[in-house]
């Protein structure tokens, strides 16, 4: 990033890790505020921000040159905050640094990385967490610009692209799973676990595709019936359901949805079993697409129960990237290309201080020979005045060129060492500046 700091990601994610060590890493929002504190706290670390979603948890960090080894001290921050062994983690984390770090955020805010290729909620997530990150002081520098350019470079290819053309999303994934197992949703009773963005989103595709009753039960009633406020309409049954009554609800639905928050799992074995009764022995589908997982993986032992989690999801959303590959790829071609235009920009930036320097020194010899000359000029009008400045602030600026162009080249090629040499002697130039001597008068 810097000639004495770096950039650090750490993360794992959706190809990484099964949902079983996510689910361990996973942070919920009303914690994210205390992580991205915690973290700052570490060793060497001058910027951060945590990205938590289903698919990923990742550590985007600005680090001081005295700590180069702090991709290790972050995996230990893990261990400590989320009570993992590092030994557990170690097979499943990547880590990027500096250009690469780069190329990661960009794909990840332009949605090249996530399980469904192009889904728009991954950036509002990136957002979410830039804005936490912003009110507990953990951005506050060179990430913050970072961040922002991952945002436009986000919109960019969505204008510039057809990879968002079609709704798509997890949700929308997880209702083609629900069309697979059923054939047809007519008819079909959902029952949504949880009120946030997912589940409007699941609700919106069940609709769309036929459901004609849909159940949402959430913590807080309240909002579980301003989203059957919003779908109710013709032919459209919905229900709000008190989250005390989930589990005497739940066996009205064919199809459960559930996306919560919850740190424990909300349905495991024994509640399969007597919901299958309660039904009859007409089978019950569980879609999980919370991390962690509401639904114990056991329940899939239960004769006409399925459960099906985020990682089963993988396969219908492969799928999806098949057939958005074209417009992957020119995604692809555009993050590249921002990634190396930032990268200049950076390297340009690193030749900065050299740059100044020499421009100031060269001011101070200009300002000195005036000085000098101070007689001679006594009795030029305004105008002869403003026509010595101007010819001799060219004639610097002639002078600068070649000098100032090496420093950018320096720069621009990673050569830290002729960088180094150049800023040095400019710098100390412009330190023993000769005293100006006795006027001529």
């Amino acid at each position: 990033m810097s000639q004495n700091r770096h950039l650090v990601l750490l993360g794992i994610n959706h190809t990484t890790a099964p949902i079983e060590v996510r689910e361990r890493l996973a942070i919920p929002s009303e914690r994210l505020a205390d992580a991205t504190r915690t973290m700052l706290h570490q060793p060497g670390i001058r910027e951060g921000l945590i990205l938590s979603t289903c698919n990923r948890v990742e550590f985007l960090t600005l680090q001081e040159d005295s700590h180069p080894n702090n991709g290790v001290d972050l995996l230990r921050f893990l261990h400590e905050y989320f009570a993992v062994p590092p030994q557990t983690l170690r097979p499943h984390v990547y880590e990027f640094r500096e250009r690469e770090a780069i190329r990661h955020l960009f794909r990840v805010a332009s949605s090249l990385d996530s399980m469904v290729v192009g889904e728009p909620q991954i950036l509002g997530q990136v957002k979410e967490s830039y804005t936490v990150a912003r009110e507990v002081g953990a951005i506050n520098g060179p990430l913050d610009a970072l961040i922002q350019r991952a945002f436009t470079v986000a919109k960019k290819v969505r204008s510039e692209t057809q990879i968002g053309s079609s709704t798509v999303s997890i949700a929308s994934v997880a209702v083609d799973l629900a069309r697979k197992i059923f054939g047809s949703l007519n008819g079909k009773t959902i029952m949504l676990v949880g009120a946030g963005k997912m589940s409007e989103l699941a609700a919106r595709h069940l609709i769309q595709h036929g459901a004609s009753t849909i159940l949402i039960a959430n913590r807080t009633l309240s909002r579980a019936e301003a989203i059957t406020e919003k779908f109710r309409g013709p032919g459209v049954r919905t229900q709000a359901i008190s989250f005390d009554a989930l589990h005497a609800e739940a066996p009205r639905a064919d199809i459960v949805v559930t996306s919560t928050g919850a740190p424990q799992k909300i349905f495991g074995r024994s509640h399969g079993q007597h919901f299958l009764q309660q039904r009859r022995n007409r089978p019950m589908f569980f879609i999980d697409i919370a991390v962690p997982r509401d639904v114990d993986p056991s329940m899939n032992e239960v004769e006409g129960c399925f459960v099906y989690d985020i990682d089963d999801l993988q396969q219908v959303a492969t799928a999806n990237l098949a057939d958005r590959s074209r417009e992957a790829q020119a995604a692809e071609t555009i993050v590249s290309m921002e990634v190396e235009k930032y990268h200049q920009r950076l390297q340009s930036l690193d030749a900065t201080p050299a740059i100044l320097s020499l421009q100031q020194h060269a001011e101070s010899l200009r300002q000195l020979e005036l000085r000098r000359s101070a007689s001679k000029l006594a009795g030029l009008t305004d105008d002869q005045r403003a026509a010595v400045e101007a010819l001799t602030r060219s004639l610097i600026n002639k002078f600068l060129h070649a000098p100032m162009t090496a420093l950018r080249e320096a720069a621009r090629e990673g050569d830290s060492e002729a960088l180094a040499d150049l800023e040095s002697l400019f710098t100390n130039q412009s330190r023993n500046k000769p005293e100006p001597p006795a006027s001529d008068e």
